[in-house]
């Protein structure tokens, strides 16, 4: 009994010791992690803010980019987006997220151009012939990602910036009657951004940079004859059919522009490395729904700016659109001399649009036959 009584006694002891060495080790390994033992609670949020009214189209973009984001992080990061003017005006955006007053933006790169007129080239200009869609292509395949962290860090801008949503080709804009030549522009006052400001310039106009939500309050008070927002639904919503009935269709001014999707970089940084890849892979998703429903919607709209609004559309004469090359070459020019950056910006973009614009012409059918095969109709035979 004594035996047994000696092993009940061992075990025990056994026992007690290695429940106690179990603990030891949960205690270091406790020390030894204690970010998983002091994880954050709770959702990341972020406060946003868009360089647009609240009702238009563009603020819409915003808001279903943070949805994007929200969702696909399963509510780890909630992003809300406020729009124009709730925390800083839509021309200081920039440097609102850049300081951390805001954690994030939605606008355009032209709103930044008073900073850096380099900018401006992922907006405004005629890009060498290429389209919005080829533009963002050159963007992350020739070399325009690092030349735009290079324009950032010139002028100390502390955000992470993601290019997205590629725009259809700007109309020239609303006017109080039909332009059709060059010399009609001459001394029109005339709302546009970026590089357009200096092109617009030097063929005649007296250029007035605004913000999209102050464009038609000062078209209805006389302070411009003229001026340029973006598209059918963004200048349906913001009111431009109230305060004019013509609209100038296609213009080299803005026929490559991108939304612009910017955190303050330290923010960014300080993120997961999973929550990083969805957030950069959500801005190429929300990039493309961004472009199929601005298909849908412009077309609704401009047929309905005609039915409903009575709005008569022109085409813009070949005439101007000549002119806007020439004025756009002479800008460049001098933009060039002062600026390393632009030039440097240029010569890349002009490189890649040599062989993309190339192989789009000679690759892709023209539309016009097969639309008007199908929804053209057939001209009345004469009487008599």
């Amino acid at each position: 009994m004594k035996k047994l009584a000696s092993e009940g006694g061992t075990k025990s002891r056994r026992s007690f010791l290695g429940k106690m060495a179990a603990a030891t080790a949960a205690a270091a390994s406790a020390f030894a992690m204690p970010n998983v033992s002091r994880a954050q609670t709770g959702p990341i949020t972020m406060r946003w803010q868009s360089t647009w009214p609240a009702k238009d189209i563009f603020h819409e973009y915003a808001n279903d980019f943070a949805k994007k984001i929200n969702d696909m992080t399963g509510g780890d990061l909630k992003i809300e987006v406020l729009p124009a003017g709730a925390v800083v005006p839509a021309f200081g955006l920039l440097e609102a997220v850049s300081k951390g007053t805001l954690d994030g933006g939605h606008g355009v790169m032209v709103y930044h151009y008073g900073k850096q007129n380099a900018l401006a080239l992922w907006g405004s200009g005629p890009a060498f012939g290429m389209d919005a869609q080829q533009l963002m292509s050159w963007h992350k395949y020739g070399g325009g990602k690092q030349l735009m962290e290079k324009l950032y860090a010139s002028v100390e801008a502390n955000v992470v910036s993601f290019p997205y949503g590629p725009m259809f080709t700007q109309p020239l804009g609303w006017f109080k009657k039909p332009v059709q030549k060059v010399e009609d522009l001459q001394g029109l006052k005339y709302r546009t951004v970026g590089l357009s400001i200096d092109v617009f310039t030097a063929m005649g106009m007296a250029v007035n940079a605004l913000p999209g939500g102050e464009i038609v309050p000062a078209m209805d008070r006389g302070l411009l004859d003229a001026a340029e927002f973006n598209n059918m639904t963004s200048d349906r919503i913001l009111g431009f059919p109230d305060v004019s009935k013509v609209c100038m269709l296609q213009s080299y001014h803005q026929n490559a522009e991108q939304f612009e999707i910017t955190f303050n970089k330290t923010k960014f940084d300080a993120l997961p490395a999973k929550m990083k890849a969805i957030i950069e892979n959500g801005v190429e998703a929300a990039s493309q729904d961004l472009f199929w429903k601005a298909i849908d919607r412009y077309s609704q709209d401009y047929i309905e700016l005609q039915t409903k609004d009575k709005v008569r559309f022109y085409k813009t004469p070949s005439s101007i659109l000549q002119a806007q090359l020439k004025a756009y070459d002479e800008t460049a020019e001098k933009k060039r001399a002062g600026n390393p950056l632009f030039r440097e910006i240029e010569a890349s973009q002009k490189k890649f649009a040599e062989r993309v614009v190339k192989w789009d012409l000679d690759n892709n059918v023209r539309r016009e036959m097969a639309y008007n095969h199908y929804f053209s109709k057939p001209a009345a035979p004469k009487k008599g």
